[in-house]
């Protein structure tokens, strides 16, 4: 199987920085980047770490950027090829087309913990954007979308959870978000000051443009 199912915490100590894949637990002091800040595996700990330059460098911050949106490599080519193809800083657009997708636009309005949480609640049928429902976690969502969860799926107990913690994050400026009715819309489309994640884009242009 072509897609990572193990555990994610792995992830991110095997890139020495926190990736947000566990939701809460990675504001927690159980996170493993806070208790063993160390690469995973017998020797992690023993091992002595390279410094990474040039193409390593560039490639980790691929590795990052993938993890981080559950994305295959295929596929995160496509969103490069099409962001240097627009008018626009390419890096940005990338961006840009990643925090579109609707697995990650769920996760931002609040409806999981977690963006491998919020692929499977898509997958699972129970968001829908204008009314419709919409099972792709990579459907690209436009401005002026509402996105909602199906009235049948709200009493979903990871909701609850989701939506408390979601209330104690900073506020996501691109998106009008209704935390009670478990719905948002899509005001405006990201900016690069809204993506706080570790991620040097540029990084990924210069490894991509060779």
């Amino acid at each position: 199987m072509a897609r990572y199912t193990g555990p994610v915490c792995r992830l991110c100590r095997r890139d020495g920085t926190k990736l947000f894949l566990k939701g809460a637990k990675c504001f927690s002091e159980k996170c493993p980047v806070e208790k063993r800040n160390f690469p995973p595996g017998q020797h992690g700990q023993s091992k002595k770490v390279k410094k990474v330059v040039g193409y390593g460098l560039q490639l980790r911050e691929k590795q990052k950027a993938k993890r981080i949106y559950f994305t295959l490599e295929t596929q995160f080519r496509a969103y490069y090829q099409k962001a240097s193809n627009r008018t626009g800083v390419t890096g940005e657009l990338l961006l840009q087309q990643l925090e579109t997708r609707l697995d990650n636009v769920a996760y931002r309005l609040g409806f999981a913990l977690s963006r491998r949480q919020s692929r499977q609640v898509v997958r699972h049928g129970h968001i829908t954007v204008n009314g419709r429902k919409v099972n792709i976690p990579s459907y690209q969502v436009k401005v002026g979308d509402e996105i909602a969860i199906k009235e049948g799926s709200k009493a979903l107990i990871i909701l609850e959870e989701a939506k408390n913690f979601a209330a104690g994050q900073s506020s996501v400026q691109w998106l009008e978000i209704n935390r009670d009715n478990f719905s948002g819309k899509v005001v405006a489309l990201p900016k690069r000051e809204d993506v706080n994640l570790p991620v040097n884009e540029q990084l990924i242009v210069e490894l991509y443009s060779k």
